[in-house]
């Protein structure tokens, strides 16, 4: 099961990495677009791409956020909780997070999917296939799902009882 661990943060750890690139290369985009722009030119392209860039970037980033305790939560109630009921009630909470990516990942699969099959492109004169960016969910949540599986099973009640879990 460590292995399992390790390998998901692992594979966490390397798309933080892939999703700055993204990140980096839509902020580099959109800044030629600007000087582009200014020049009196004109491009179609610039927006699209970003907007696919950012896309896959939140996706692929969500099971590090996850395992780094960077997404929102509130902390008063579980800290007004005991040992045993603290561990409960976060379990409880990745156990809804894990149905919640996989509803998600499903749902994303069916859209990627049809998108696919109907040759569905976008709306702009560059007109880039839809089903790249519809593909971003699906893969982000099955990525997640994993990362919450590993959280579960890294959990363990001597781990919680210390307060040394994220979630």
């Amino acid at each position: 099961m460590q292995n399992f661990i390790r390998y998901i943060d692992r594979l966490a750890d390397i798309l933080a990495i892939v999703a700055g690139a993204m990140v980096l290369l839509a902020v580099l985009i959109v800044t030629y677009m600007v000087a582009i722009r200014m020049s009196g030119a004109s491009n179609y392209w610039e927006i699209e791409a970003s907007i696919y860039l950012s896309i896959g970037a939140i996706f692929l980033a969500s099971p590090y956020c996850l395992r780094t305790g960077g997404h929102v939560g509130v902390d008063m109630l579980p800290t007004l909780m005991g040992p045993r009921l603290r561990h409960a009630w976060r379990l409880t909470l990745k156990l809804i997070g894990l149905a919640v990516c996989l509803y998600l990942a499903w749902v994303g699969a069916q859209y990627t999917l049809e998108a696919y099959h109907s040759g569905e492109r976008g709306h702009s004169l560059w007109k880039p296939l839809v089903w790249p960016l519809n593909l971003a969910m699906p893969v982000g949540m099955v990525l997640t799902a994993l990362q919450y599986l590993a959280e579960i099973f890294r959990t363990g009640p001597s781990a919680v009882d210390e307060g040394l879990t994220p979630l």
